[in-house]
């Protein structure tokens, strides 16, 4: 997990934590890749389940069953590769959208206008359901967004790492780990086989700022839509790119403070009758109430101090050499890729060295500038090189084309998987509030944000 890394302890790990992590991964995802997707007809639409899925129920019923326990370390191994991953999934993805540039271009303030669906789904239905589960101030940390990593961040330089607040972005976080893939992959496939909303909008509303969950939803919107599987991945990917981005400034600047007030306007009966009961107690009886109060603050602090321990436990976090990581997930790579194309080919090869050439140069540039990200390089360089304006566009599209998306998302998802065991204590700490809570959220940032896309893309269409 990347909660607090700042603080969490780091320590590296070498091929005798990785292999055996690397030879359970691809157990697992050439067993999901054989098996295939499932649709299933629910009456009122269908949902298809696809390997990607299954690779993520897998890897989490090996990570936590008891028969024999999947270490913390080998859990933090998976953590760590899934973190490789990422760049590799983007990097498929960044050819997706060169050859798609101008249908991107032609929908750019529809992409735009789509980000106003996930402030307006997280903040004003999920947050008034926590507040009326009695979530406490932890209700603004989980519905300000949809909370992934940088959110860590942005709660806890404004409400402290011990705060409720940072409790609330731990919990959603955990929720959207471990549940988010599987239920927008769900929802996803029921409102695409609707068939009423056009697929770039479906695929705008995909990109909520989360690779795995952005990975599940366009696969089942490719599902429902074989025939626009290229600018459907495409445009998710730019949405994606666009929420993770714009999702900083927004969250520091709008949705944070928004949550922050409008939690403290709903609570405000509540929090005025607290007052009151707590001047009346301390006018009737001083030395009681007192002593209730210590009672009372250290159990929280009990509490509070068993949470931080879970949390370290968690967030400690494992570094591995780039080699090594990269090399663990080309073979998993290959071998996925090539049962999805139904036989091994040379092409395979030379798309994830395609991959990872531009994987390596544009870390090497995020590290030269320390101010950009790898994942921006990758995807600008990737897209203008499988674009129409580069000259060698077309060879390398034709060799990374043979490299499945969908097969580089089983990877990553099964190593989530793996790595999701040690995160079930701090869901569990949390409680079930958690959970409608976290499902509306998702649930109401896709459909808002593909409601919107539909909209503007019938305006600038």
């Amino acid at each position: 997990m990347s909660t607090s890394t700042t603080t969490a302890p780091v320590t590296r790990a070498g091929t005798k934590l990785t292999l055996p992590v690397a030879a359970l991964a691809l157990a697992i995802a050439v067993t999901v890749q054989l098996i295939g997707q499932l649709k299933i007809d629910l009456g009122i639409g269908s949902i298809i389940i696809f390997p990607m899925v299954w690779g993520l129920i897998l890897g989490l019923l090996v990570s936590v069953q008891k028969f024999k326990p999947l270490g913390l370390d080998l859990q933090r191994v998976a953590a760590a590769l899934v973190g490789v991953a990422v760049f590799l999934l983007v990097a498929r993805l960044a050819f997706n959208i060169g050859p798609s540039l101008p249908s991107l271009i032609k929908a750019g303030p529809a992409l735009l206008l789509q980000e106003i669906g996930h402030l307006l789904g997280t903040v004003a239905l999920a947050l008034p359901l926590a507040v009326l589960l009695r979530m406490g101030k932890a209700t603004v940390g989980a519905t300000f967004s949809l909370d992934r990593e940088p959110s860590f961040a942005m709660v806890s330089e404004k409400y402290g790492p011990d705060s409720d607040q940072y409790r609330g972005v731990l919990a959603m976080y955990v929720f959207g780990t471990l549940f988010g893939a599987v239920f927008i992959t769900l929802l996803t496939s029921l409102v695409a086989n609707w068939k009423i909303f056009d697929p770039l909008a479906l695929a705008m509303g995909a990109g909520v700022g989360s690779g795995s969950m952005m990975a599940a939803s366009a696969a089942s919107i490719i599902g429902a839509y074989p025939g626009d599987q290229e600018a459907i991945l495409a445009m998710a990917a730019i949405s994606n790119l666009i929420t993770t981005v714009l999702g900083v400034y927004v969250g520091i600047y709008v949705a944070l403070p928004l949550a922050d007030r409008f939690y403290r306007f709903l609570t405000r009966k509540q929090t005025a009758r607290e007052t009151a009961l707590a001047t009346a107690g301390t006018a009737g009886g001083t030395a009681e109430r007192t002593q209730a109060d210590i009672d009372r603050e250290e159990a929280q602090a009990d509490a509070n101090r068993k949470f931080r321990e879970q949390v370290a436990a968690s967030s400690a976090t494992i570094t591995l050499p780039l080699w090594l990581s990269l090399s663990v997930l080309t073979v998993l790579g290959v071998a996925t890729a090539s049962i999805a194309a139904k036989g091994f080919s040379w092409s395979i090869v030379g798309g994830y060295a395609i991959l990872l050439a531009l994987v390596l140069f544009s870390l090497l540039l995020a590290r030269i500038t320390r101010k950009i990200s790898a994942i921006v390089f990758i995807t600008t360089i990737g897209a203008f090189i499988s674009s129409p304006w580069f000259f060698g566009a077309e060879p390398l599209n034709a060799m990374v084309k043979t490299v499945d998306f969908l097969s580089i998302a089983t990877v990553m998802l099964t190593l989530a998987g793996l790595s999701l065991g040690k995160d079930i204590p701090l869901l569990r700490n949390i409680g079930w509030k958690i959970i409608p809570v976290g499902l509306l959220a998702i649930t109401a940032s896709f459909l808002l944000s593909t409601v919107i896309a539909e909209f503007a893309l019938g305006l600038w269409h």
